[in-house]
């Protein structure tokens, strides 16, 4: 179901490395439709520092092949996100040469079982294989002027039902790499996705979901039941 194999990164010269590294709540509608439980135990405060999450190997998934629903999950929420391709090893950035860092952008599909652990959702909630489909094009970080200005669509069975962008971020490209750097580094080819936007869409089994994001590219893929698919 999922790739699995090594040549899926090989998207010369990027060769994505297979670290893909998700970042929740980085969206400011999301964080401001949490409201006063924000400030609730155990968290009393909302983040200071970027909160991350890796999607494993076995997440990885190609543009165009199905995504599996486990068993008694009815519907998948859709996360449509840019994710930054890094060209360069990345430590203690600064926004002045944060961009520098970066190889291209490219379309990711952070599949998740629906929930409401904001802060941290159970690795089962995110993990199942193939629920990171990631587009088979990577475009150059030249080409791309505004990466926090680009216009993020959802179609679902050919209908829009998501409108969105890579704005309105707690941390732009540039901040999120800055303060992600100041205590780890990312190396050629990790993946930092931007964050899914508030009111994520989901889909059923049988559906298919595309994701455009403007001046990037586009992603489809299937979703099917578990029987659906030879073992």
């Amino acid at each position: 179901m999922q790739s699995g194999g090594a040549s899926f990164f090989d998207f010369a010269p990027y060769r994505l490395s297979g670290v893909v590294y998700g970042t929740l709540l980085n969206h400011q509608p999301s964080l401001a439709a949490l409201g006063g439980s924000v400030n609730e135990a155990p968290y009393k405060a909302a983040p200071k520092a970027p909160v991350l999450y890796v999607k494993p190997r076995n997440t990885l998934n190609r543009d165009g092949a199905p995504v599996v629903m486990p068993e008694g999950v009815d519907a998948l929420q859709v996360g449509a996100a840019l994710g930054v391709v890094m060209g360069k090893t990345a430590c203690h950035l600064t926004r002045a040469n944060a961009l520098a860092h970066v190889a291209g952008y490219t379309v990711v599909n952070d599949v998740s079982v629906p929930h409401d652990s904001f802060y941290r959702p159970s690795i089962r909630l995110k993990a199942h294989d193939g629920f990171c489909p990631i587009s088979h094009d990577v475009t150059p970080a030249q080409q791309v002027a505004h990466p926090d200005q680009l216009k993020v669509n959802v179609w679902v069975d050919g209908k829009l039902v998501h409108e969105t962008s890579t704005g309105q971020r707690t941390r732009d490209v540039a901040q999120l790499l800055v303060d992600v750097t100041e205590f780890m580094t990312l190396q050629p080819g990790d993946v930092l996705m931007m964050g899914v936007s508030a009111d994520a869409p989901e889909a059923k089994a049988g559906q298919r979901v595309e994701i455009e994001i403007e001046s990037v590219g586009r992603l489809h893929n299937t979703f099917v039941a578990a029987q659906g698919v030879d073992a």
